[in-house]
């Protein structure tokens, strides 16, 4: 009898799952596990509200597992080391497992490979991993030509999906550890776990005439309204796989064809690839995780502020859409998309700050912090990314509350101190009359900040800075 190990890291689903499908191919027994990798679990970067979430995740999959008569083995330790002993203990012959792109997994995935027989499987993307490429085989490096590219091998084929297996039989008697649980993870309400919760959340996002995709051209960037799709953290975490996902998205299109529908639910879809361009562009530029991809911007005089700093993360910059997502994120675990490029604006062209301390702080705080598509989103925001973002466009903070909120239902509901703020101030405060601070409850400079910065000067000082860096770098070039 054939035993294999099935080993979980971003693919906590048994539905289209090629890693559990290989192992299920090749051995009658399969073993499903997931290690706790102190280098990840103690890493700077991972946030209270992401490992909650993860756990609660493993506990609904160690559920599912066990009405197939199989059941999750956790344990903790270098996964080389847990996989070998999970090896001597069982017999296993071979290990499955989903392929992942950052230099930290490579490493790790390397060190298996070298001791112990470890079959990487897709699942992580749509197509396979660094397919997308140019004639020449080179990366896309600008998002519009690799989505041309994306949709060229798009055959309905790219959106098969293996169903769940009706049964795993797994050896009982294995030695597990107990998943442990995050006393301060309270995003249960907002982001149920598991993969049901996770079909329920893609059902309800696209299934009937008036299903929220197909409003999601409109909607999406209103904080106010729930118009995205708010499955980031299922598919951060493989519990929801993304050619499911779009499968989704495809037959949603087909059901309702006319042009309006279509046109949205095709704008969810680019979402779906961005994530995958970014995922892409980590494979490729492992750099970015720590520098500039533009070079030429790579030497900007950043002022790097701490106190600014501190009243950006704690939501005391003076601006209610600022504030409110910044409020949001640390209640929730979660940001609306549109609420992250205006923060992240501001954070580094109202404050000048350097985008690595923003990216790092999203990557402790979100339920979905994802290395490669929050690095992404920062170098596109800051203006020093893969694609042709320029840098001289810069967020006004107020223009964005006012036509992204303009009734300020989503500086309300975070910011309760505004929430008797008239509408024609709610997005500028600070030029409330005396008598209608008072009457409002809002008091500038005592309950609420005053903007910790002008943004027409601030603005100016970023063109500045951002200039006098590509002046630098030509003259070095020269």
């Amino acid at each position: 009898m054939k035993t294999a190990i099935w080993w979980l890291r971003r693919d906590l689903r048994l539905d289209d799952n090629p890693a559990l499908h290989a192992a299920i191919t090749a051995a009658d027994e399969v073993i499903p596990i997931f290690i706790l990798d102190p280098g990840l679990w103690n890493s700077a970067y991972a946030g209270q509200a992401r490992k909650g979430f993860l756990l609660a995740s493993l506990r609904s999959l160690d559920k599912d597992l066990r009405a197939l008569g199989s059941h999750l083995i956790f344990r903790q330790g270098n996964p080389r080391d847990a996989l070998a002993q999970l090896i001597v203990e069982t017999g296993a012959t071979a290990i499955f497992a989903q392929a992942d792109i950052s230099a930290y997994a490579c490493r790790r995935d390397a060190a298996v490979r070298e001791a112990l027989s470890l079959t990487l499987t897709e699942g992580l993307t749509i197509h396979p991993l660094q397919s997308v490429l140019k004639k020449d085989g080179q990366p896309y490096t600008v998002f519009t030509p690799y989505s041309h590219a994306w949709r060229a091998l798009a055959s309905p084929d790219a959106y098969a999906t293996i169903p769940s297996p009706g049964r795993i039989d797994t050896p009982n008697a294995i030695e597990s550890l107990p998943i442990p649980t995050i006393p301060a993870y309270h995003a249960e309400e907002l982001f149920p776990s598991g993969e049901a919760a996770a079909h329920e959340c893609l059902a309800a996002f696209t299934q009937g005439r008036d299903a929220r995709i197909f409003r999601y051209e409109t909607d999406r960037d209103r904080p106010d309204l729930l118009g995205t799709s708010m499955l980031s953290p299922y598919l951060r975490f493989g519990v929801l796989s993304p050619r499911r996902a779009a499968s989704f998205v495809l037959e949603a299109r087909e059901r309702f064809p006319d042009e309006a529908r279509s046109m949205s639910a095709d704008a969810w879809l680019r979402q779906l690839i961005w994530r995958e361009f970014y995922i892409d562009i980590l494979a490729h530029f492992p750099r970015v995780r720590s520098e500039s991809f533009r070079t030429n911007l790579a030497d900007i005089a950043w002022s790097n502020a701490p106190d600014e700093f501190e009243a950006w993360c704690s939501g005391q910059s003076g601006y209610p859409i600022v504030d409110a997502a910044m409020i949001q994120l640390r209640e929730t675990g979660w940001m609306h998309n549109r609420a992250r490029m205006i923060v992240a604006s501001f954070l580094v062209k109202d404050l000048l700050i350097d985008w690595r301390w923003g990216e790092r702080w999203f990557l402790q705080h979100l339920l979905d912090g994802d290395p490669a598509a929050n690095n992404g989103g920062w170098q596109w925001t800051a203006g020093t990314g893969t694609d042709a973002a320029p840098y001289f466009r810069v967020f006004n903070p107020v223009t964005q509350g006012k036509k992204f909120d303009p009734e300020g239902r989503y500086v309300r509901k975070w910011l309760p101190v505004l929430k008797r703020v008239p509408a024609m101030f709610i997005h500028e405060p600070w030029k409330m009359p005396d008598d209608v601070q008072r009457d409002s409850g809002c008091r500038i400079g005592r309950n609420y900040p005053k903007p910790i910065v002008d943004h027409a000067w601030a603005r100016e000082r970023a063109l500045a800075a951002y200039r006098t860096a590509r002046e630098k770098s030509r003259q070095e070039e020269a």
